[in-house]
């Protein structure tokens, strides 16, 4: 404030002389000016750079993660080459169609006996053209066309469900660090109060001190236990910079973003229907399994693609050619032929018969491991969910019993503290008490985020998140 009231001083002074002759003679004036220059810069360069408070909640953080994430994005990429892929592979079901024209400049033939005498030149037309007009349509193929296009909807189906596990894991990683900082954020809630707490009970001592019925020594062990206190609170908030500046990374926000946790995620109502029914969720819903279905189809159109190499392709053919002149002629005849015709087409590989049939072998071998792979993504959901639930019901059990801990916590700190004033317990008891009692509320306040934690945890390997 100082500085802006001496910067109007500065412009009064200025504006109340011969301002130009002065500016460009006097330095001090030019100093002062640079100096109020360079004040202004530096006060706009920290507005610029001050700290953004934003508050999220858990719908807004999902929002963010879709949004900016380029990881998502490419995997949507991803989503649309497979889509293309569909498109090519039906184009495969329309016909076959080229067309070429040339011309050409014709030599004059040379007609000689076999043993290379009597030779003869015979005047050729020198001015050769041709075009020609082919359709082919396959009408069997031994299953191969609609193996492939069922093997294009599948990667399409595949890239679908990678981009959703993806959106998965990224939001997982993102819901850890907001709950993270949640938790950061209930400890240092935690940490004041017990300072303003341990304050209080200083300036107690201190006036019974006074009045001399306390030691100095009782004093100066509550200003170590402050102390204490005030390095802890500094480490938390030390912990929650550098777990709020990971948090912008993964949602590519301002660095300089102060994110702000819902409260309400504490205190939210979560479903405790029974884990046959998490089980049942979770076979349908999870990412893993669906990937492992769809890797087991992909492995039987394989195999169905390597059975129709060995069966024989039919198609529709036509054709139309206009040539001239006419070369096998003698001498030839400088005039246009048109040739057309309509019919039926079988190709057969002989040599599929001994080559593959490996093919086909080490396709059902895929198909058989495919099958084995599902099985074993569907037996590892199963223990997963197991786990996850009876962490989750484990969660409250954890919650109730640090709620009870802080109750007795509270009570022996009370109880304690009574005596203390009475004299009859020592300054090492009371300590003794406040540390009981910040450890149980400390506990109590991660008990409830974790809740949370298995909550979602057990949503996102159910793939419900």
């Amino acid at each position: 404030m100082s500085i802006s009231v001496d910067f109007l001083r500065f412009k009064a002074s200025l504006f109340s002389r011969n301002f130009a002759p002065e500016f460009q003679n006097n330095r001090i004036n030019m100093t002062r000016f640079l100096l109020v220059l360079t004040w202004l810069t530096m006060m706009f360069a920290g507005n610029a750079s001050a700290q953004i408070q934003r508050k999220l909640t858990v719908d807004e953080l999902f929002n963010l993660v879709e949004q900016n994430s380029k990881t998502l994005k490419e995997q949507k990429t991803g989503v649309e080459v497979a889509n293309a892929g569909v498109a090519v592979a039906k184009s495969q079901r329309l016909p076959d169609i080229n067309a070429s024209l040339s011309a050409s400049y014709n030599g004059n033939a040379l007609l000689m006996n076999r043993h290379f005498g009597e030779v003869h030149g015979l005047h050729s037309p020198h001015f050769g053209n041709s075009f020609a007009l082919e359709a082919q349509q396959v009408v069997y193929a031994g299953g191969a066309i609609d193996a492939g296009i069922k093997m294009a909807e599948l990667q399409k189906e595949q890239a679908g469900l990678a981009t959703d596990l993806q959106r998965e894991n990224l939001r997982f990683i993102a819901l850890g660090q907001y709950l993270d900082l949640a938790k950061i954020a209930n400890r240092e809630e935690v940490l004041k109060s017990n300072i303003a707490l341990t304050q209080k009970l200083i300036d107690n001592i201190n006036e019974k001190h006074q009045q001399g019925v306390a030691l100095k020594n009782d004093v100066t062990r509550y200003e170590l236990q402050m102390q204490t206190l005030r390095l802890n609170l500094t480490k938390l908030q030390n912990t929650r910079s550098i777990l709020n500046h990971q948090l912008c990374n993964t949602l590519w926000l301002d660095a300089n973003t102060y994110i702000e946790t819902d409260k309400t995620i504490e205190q939210g109502a979560f479903a405790k229907y029974g884990e046959g029914a998490w089980q049942s969720e979770a076979l349908l819903g999870a990412q893993s399994v669906k990937m492992a279905e769809v890797g087991k189809n992909i492995a039987d159109q394989q195999l169905k693609l390597a059975k129709s190499a060995m069966l024989p392709s039919v198609a529709v053919v036509a054709a139309n050619k206009f040539d001239g002149p006419i070369m096998f002629e003698l001498p030839p005849v400088d005039k246009n032929l048109n040739v057309w015709y309509v019919g039926v087409g079988v190709k057969y590989s002989l040599s599929s018969l001994f080559k593959d049939n490996k093919k086909v072998r080490q396709a059902k071998i895929a198909t058989r491991k495919a099958d084995e792979a599902r099985s074993v993504a569907v037996e590892t959901l199963n223990n997963n969910v197991q786990q996850a639930y009876t962490d989750y019901l484990q969660s409250y059990v954890e919650l109730e019993t640090q709620q009870k801990n802080v109750e007795l916590a509270q009570q022996n700190y009370d109880v304690i503290n009574d005596r203390y004033l009475n004299q009859l317990a020592l300054i090492t008891d009371m300590l003794d008490a406040s540390n009981t009692k910040l450890d149980a509320e400390l506990s109590v306040a991660d008990a409830r985020i974790n809740i949370a934690y298995a909550y979602y945890k057990m949503k996102f390997i159910a793939g419900k998140l």
